[in-house]
């Protein structure tokens, strides 16, 4: 059996009585950065053999790890902090573990988005976890487009030297909206700062690891939902859009039915 566990994002008290057991039981651990893990595992004086599993070598290290588990061992897998697959090492893993037919479980815990999302105080009701954005703008703006109008809290994760950049990206796509960065989750400098995206993000030198979440999408934001009914439809088919088209797009984007929106254009 391979186990993904589950370890603290910060303080080192926040893992489940049920995680240490499986780390003392198994017969070896994969660890994403074994320095960093080391500091947990001699924390509650577990020792066991340790072997590398990161983003760079998934497909090398999990058939190694598939091997091991055929040949009857017992295996966990933890990442630095967190859980793993969750914008870590592990989703390559899970798949080939079900390729090959091979078992495994989660044992839960730490997440670094739930916490911060309570912390925030935005909209729990419906939320949206994206994770970290991409490098290349095209990338960035191609995800940020696809979210824009989404009706539920966005969660972005974001390494300190990135969070000017990643707010700046966000206002550009996102417009301006109310935003929270939360810093330091279960530490002891634990710290949610809340601010406008058009006013950037408010420290100079940002320190920690970020969860940077941004306000649900409003219908204010749409500029054509001022319109009427009439003038929306008139809208795209002055850009040459079908009659039939256009009532699509405008029942889509007003949240109503495409037979009462033809009546508008028949009008």
């Amino acid at each position: 059996m391979l186990y993904f566990v589950s370890t603290p994002v910060g303080n080192l008290k926040d893992i489940t009585l049920r995680a240490l057991e499986v780390l003392k039981s198994v017969d070896l651990i994969a660890c994403e950065d074994t320095r960093t893990s080391l500091k947990l595992l001699n924390h509650y004086e577990i020792k066991k053999p340790l072997v590398s599993y990161h983003k760079f070598n998934e497909k090398v290290a999990g058939e190694k790890l598939i091997g091991e588990l055929k040949s009857g061992k017992n295996i966990a897998l933890i990442t630095d902090a967190g859980t793993p697959v969750i914008s870590d090492p592990g989703n390559v893993l899970c798949k080939m573990l079900i390729e090959s037919g091979v078992e495994y479980t989660v044992i839960p815990g730490a997440t670094a988005f739930v916490p911060a999302l309570i912390l925030s105080g935005l909209d729990a009701s419906r939320f949206c976890f994206i994770g970290f954005l991409p490098e290349k703008k095209k990338d960035v703006e191609q995800i940020l487009s696809k979210y824009k109008n989404f009706d539920a809290t966005l969660i972005f994760y974001c390494a300190p030297h990135d969070v000017i950049k990643t707010v700046e990206n966000l206002r550009l796509h996102l417009g301006d909206r109310q935003a929270v960065a939360v810093k330091e989750i279960t530490k002891l400098h634990e710290r949610a700062i809340r601010f406008n995206l058009s006013d950037g993000y408010p420290e100079e030198n940002p320190k920690g690891e970020f969860v940077i979440l941004v306000e649900r999408a409003t219908e204010e934001e749409n500029p054509n939902l001022s319109l009427t009914v009439k003038e929306h439809i008139k809208l795209y088919t002055d850009k040459g859009m079908s009659n039939m088209d256009a009532v699509k797009l405008v029942a889509k984007e007003r949240k109503m039915p495409k037979s009462e929106v033809y009546k508008y254009s028949i009008e």
